[in-house]
């Protein structure tokens, strides 16, 4: 445990390597983000069918493409993802040690476009392949095909086998955090691995270089005009983009909470907070004389102690009584001939058996 602290130490009091807590921060804010908005999108698409809901229907593909414009305009001018520049980190190439290049810079374009992929593409096939593996298991309960046809076999064995895949993939992850934790690896993530990266902290001169940037870009807005038609569609693809993360990022506490609120396990906490409690039993304040008129037989009226006619209900304690007989007691003493509670006539609920 020593061993490990004095890792986690050095690795948040180095110079550019971020910590490990830093790292998977990062990576958990767009995870966050998706099935917020997928929960507002639901909610629109339900309050309005019509309109909204292709919205619903064809969620992950529109995501997956805002999603390639939001990474492909942060990695082009900031060399980082969204969540990544979010937490003031930037991707250099795993060779670079020395001189590392300006966040403005971008990433080579082998890197670029490994990185874009990966951001993009490997977790919208992730979340393809659970949803087939979901509909697969409900098909396997409820499914028309015989026993020993060639698909049944295919899917049952796939089935079988993606606990396994899914296991290993996940223990990649854990073993490369691990790994980092310990200064034995530059990487985190395998994915980062894979696209030739590694992250390291933004420098004075990286956020001076997007600031000056930034503002050359405000400035050169004038002449967008006498710009060619291909440069006015990149800047008006990037417009969309810095539209879209601006507003990510002022709303991105606020789409945590959603996912928060609206998990499973939070809103199990919440229906058993907000349930309305079983009501007791009615306290029979006639002490005396109350558990006297209860019969033993339960189609019996306590009053008359005859088989019930026309049983009826006080809403006041729930007995029930012969109509006639409640209703000439209630009259009389407005109040349960048991319980003793205040009643009144309208309190009397009439009942009606199946065989009625």
């Amino acid at each position: 445990m020593a061993e490990l602290g004095a890792h986690l130490t050095a690795a948040s009091a180095g110079d550019d390597r971020p910590s490990i807590f830093e790292a998977v921060a990062q990576d958990s804010l767009m995870g966050a983000l998706k099935p917020a908005l997928q929960h507002l999108v639901k909610v629109l698409a339900e309050s309005n069918p019509g309109r909204y809901g292709f919205l619903w229907r064809w969620f992950d593909e529109i995501y997956v493409l805002l999603d390639l414009l939001l990474q492909q305009h942060y990695l082009a001018g900031c060399s980082a993802s969204f969540s990544e520049n979010f937490y003031s980190l930037k991707r250099v190439p795993t060779g670079e040690r020395r001189q590392q290049p300006l966040a403005t810079a971008g990433l080579p374009k082998r890197q670029h476009w490994k990185s874009l992929l990966l951001l993009v593409l490997v977790p919208y096939l992730k979340g393809k392949l659970e949803k087939l593996v979901s509909s697969l298991r409900e098909e396997d309960e409820y499914s028309i095909h015989p026993p020993s046809s060639s698909w049944k076999r295919f899917y049952r064995a796939f089935l079988a086998a993606y606990p396994f895949v899914n296991m290993t993939w996940e223990g990649w992850f854990l073993i490369q955090q691990l790994c980092y934790i310990l200064g034995k690896a530059q990487h985190h993530s395998p994915l980062l691995r894979l696209a030739g990266v590694r992250l390291v902290r933004l420098t004075a001169e990286d956020i001076q270089a997007l600031e000056k940037k930034s503002a050359g870009a405000t400035s050169g807005q004038t002449h967008s005009i006498k710009t060619q038609v291909q440069s006015a569609v990149r800047k008006a693809l990037g417009g969309i983009a810095f539209s879209l993360s601006t507003g990510l990022s002022v709303s991105v506490f606020f789409l945590q909470f959603l996912d928060w609120w609206y998990s499973s396990e939070n809103q199990e906490t919440i229906k058993s907070l907000t349930a309305l409690p079983t009501p007791p039993p009615p306290v029979h304040l006639n002490h005396g004389s109350g558990t006297a008129l209860l019969p033993k037989l339960k189609t019996v009226c306590p009053l008359c102690r005859k088989i019930r006619v026309n049983a009826t209900a006080l809403s006041t304690s729930g007995f029930v009584f012969c109509y006639r007989c409640a209703y000439n007691y209630v009259k009389t003493h407005q109040c349960c001939p048991i319980t003793g509670y205040a009643t009144e006539l309208q309190h009397l609920v009439k009942l009606y058996s199946p065989e009625s």
